[in-house]
């Protein structure tokens, strides 16, 4: 399932934008154009994170993040034009997790919503550091690859990558979101990085099981496709 974030900006040229960039990543994304129209909009969508912009028509980005804290910890990032310390330190007292000033880069915003959502699934994915399926065995504790009931040498890096895509079943990462959760934010290598890695471990769990597999989505990144019955 699609990761959902809604986008509260009044100005249609830069929510479009940000859209664009959000869903080119494999987010779903949800738009309102005025603070009223973004609690409502929160109440009824129930993302996974928010992106508010300071200064809208009929309720501001400081209501609507006090609005959204009053029912929920769902992070949020304010969006502003304005880049003050004063007002930087008066969202993150209000409860926002980050802040970023306009203009802004896609790749910094890309990496700053990643960044946010690792933090609040932290407890969840360290809680589940040992994955089994049929004839596999992901071992992040002990760093071992069983398959078939045989250990498999595997290097650290493609060992990560492979718990990361198979620890959410059959959904599609980008490459881009690959070098990011699994590489991190400041590993500026070439996305082919992500295809000499899946590449391996193919190698790796070859004809191993009919019930789950690596699988390539062309124009898109790959998946750890698990199979129904």
């Amino acid at each position: 399932m699609k990761e959902k974030i809604l986008v509260i900006e009044d100005e249609r040229n830069i929510s479009e934008l940000i859209r664009l960039y959000l869903e080119r990543e494999g987010f779903e994304v949800r738009q309102a154009f005025d603070g009223g129209a973004g609690v409502a909009a929160f109440e009824d969508e129930k993302p996974d994170l928010v992106l508010i912009d300071v200064m809208m028509p009929v309720m501001d980005g400081w209501q609507v993040l006090k609005e959204i804290r009053a029912a929920s910890k769902t992070p949020v990032i304010m969006l502003t034009a304005k880049g003050e310390t004063a007002d930087k330190v008066t969202g993150l007292e209000n409860g926002a997790d980050d802040y970023m000033t306009k203009p802004f880069e896609a790749r910094e915003l890309i990496a700053r919503i990643h960044a946010v959502m690792r933090r609040y699934g932290g407890e969840k994915k360290d809680a589940a550091k040992r994955l089994e399926f049929d004839k596999l065995v992901i071992d992040m504790d002990s760093f071992e690859l069983t398959v078939d009931g045989r250990k498999v040498d595997v290097p650290p890096k493609e060992m990560e990558l492979l718990f990361h895509l198979a620890s959410s079943p059959n959904r599609v990462f980008t490459r881009n979101q690959l070098l990011d959760e699994v590489w991190g934010f400041d590993y500026f290598g070439d996305s082919r990085t992500v295809d000499v890695h899946v590449k391996r471990l193919r190698e790796k769990l070859e004809n191993v099981s009919d019930k789950w597999s690596l699988k390539t989505v062309w124009g898109v990144g790959y998946k750890f496709e698990v199979l129904n019955g």
